[in-house]
């Protein structure tokens, strides 16, 4: 299969009609680049994983146009909390988990009785929802276990000869993916952090739970390791040079080559032949993260440090991250938008 790399302004009308014939497409979110096929259509959703390698029962997040197209997919209502938050949060980096109406199709809910919703700001993901006139199953467009793709060349990179199309709308904005929050328990549960805090979950919903081992698995980036490059990942908990420089020069003693994934002020202390700036805040760092591993990883470094320590509430979803990417078996995938 020959996967045409075009301009978002230019290929719009191309992908609509791709998505409306059960074809995949790749295009940019703020978030990440998604690979988006007809949410409401079996077999489309279908080669989703094949093109991925991702596991059948990993749910896919559905992404629709307007916060009022939430009601046709769900099961019930919204309640006041709820309806503040979306209001706030949407279009944006927001998922929420709420029962299903039964109207997406069960390949994409992966086997669930829920399904995971959001409204993209993106205007590229806007236009082509609108064009496409249904709601788009998207996960991150990279294969399974690899790091989110921020840019269209990370994309091409994971899906070249498996999908036919890919929107270049230049890089992500955000750069991780998005908050996934379950609002189909009594009270709200934190499956994935992301741009949208825990704090400012519980501004609008009240005390929220965070998931652990025991939480129901509604949702991507729960049940597998991911983000993960081919080469192995440390991360370095500490914003400390003299530490970080210690522990480097104990590093380079065996020999082999590393890349380093820090702020310019480590990589200057530490003077890595394989560096990529993550940035000096968190901010920067979530949107340089995945584009950092994926460049150093390019070189087949001997393992890749990344050297960061969380500054805010933002931080939560780096670690979040860096925790899977780091994980020592790299098995399935949850990259998800």
């Amino acid at each position: 299969m020959e996967t045409q790399v075009i301009p978002a302004n230019e290929g719009l009308h191309l992908a609509a009609q791709f998505i409306r014939d059960g074809q995949l497409v790749a295009f940019p979110t703020e978030t990440v680049y998604g690979l988006g096929a007809n949410a409401e259509d079996a077999e489309a959703c279908r080669r989703i994983y094949v093109a991925k390698g991702r596991p059948q029962d990993n749910p896919l997040i559905v992404h629709i146009v307007h916060r009022d197209v939430l009601s046709d997919l769900m099961r019930g209502t919204m309640n006041v909390q709820a309806e503040r938050l979306l209001q706030e949060f949407w279009p944006g980096p927001l998922t929420v988990v709420v029962p299903s109406g039964g109207h997406i199709s069960s390949v994409a809910l992966g086997g669930l009785d829920t399904v995971a919703v959001r409204c993209p700001s993106h205007p590229v993901a806007q236009e082509l929802l609108r064009l496409s006139g249904c709601p788009i199953a998207a996960p991150s467009a990279n294969r399974s276990g690899r790091p989110s793709p921020t840019t269209a060349e990370d994309v091409y990179e994971d899906m070249k000869g498996r999908i036919p199309l890919i929107l270049d709308g230049g890089p992500a904005s955000v750069g991780v993916e998005s908050t996934v929050v379950d609002l189909s328990r009594e009270i709200p549960v934190l499956l994935r952090p992301g741009a949208v805090t825990l704090e400012q979950l519980e501004h609008f919903l009240g005390p929220v739970m965070l998931a652990d081992d025991l939480t129901p698995v509604r949702s991507p980036g729960m049940k597998y390791r991911h983000y993960a490059p081919r080469s192995p990942v440390q991360w370095w908990d500490t914003d400390d040079v003299d530490q970080a420089l210690a522990r480097w020069h104990k590093l380079r003693m065996s020999g082999l080559g590393y890349g380093l994934l820090a702020s310019e002020r480590i990589g200057r202390a530490l003077r890595p032949a394989l560096f990529y700036n993550l940035g000096d805040n968190d901010g920067a760092a979530a949107q340089n993260l995945f584009t950092g591993l994926r460049k150093l990883d390019r070189d087949r470094p001997a393992a890749i440090i990344v050297v960061w320590k969380q500054g805010t509430p933002l931080g939560r979803a780096i670690a979040n991250r860096l925790a899977k990417a780091a994980a020592p078996n790299s098995v399935g995938d949850a990259n998800d938008q």
